[in-house]
């Protein structure tokens, strides 16, 4: 039986992905972050809450939308999140 406290790692990807079951729209990390947030009733960096999100992408939980910059032509523009179908 493991001991201690439960690794924040899963814990946050628990309510990334809830997030997603109730808000089936692509989201930017801030607005995740703010959810999660109000919910742990908690301040999570927003830095975090995008690692994880990476994570969960490269897991193939969720898919990642860049959309092209809207002034700059071959720039990144913001980045989108949705969970995966």
């Amino acid at each position: 039986m493991k001991r201690g406290r439960p690794s924040k790692r899963y814990l946050l990807y628990e309510e990334i992905i809830e997030y997603f079951e109730e808000n089936p729209l692509p989201s930017n990390v801030d607005k995740i972050r703010k959810y999660i947030s109000k919910k742990m009733n908690k301040n999570i960096s927003w830095n975090t809450v995008k690692k994880y999100l990476e994570e969960l992408v490269k897991l193939d939980k969720l898919r990642k939308i860049v959309v092209p910059h809207s002034k700059e032509k071959g720039r990144e523009g913001i980045v989108l999140y949705e969970k995966k179908k």
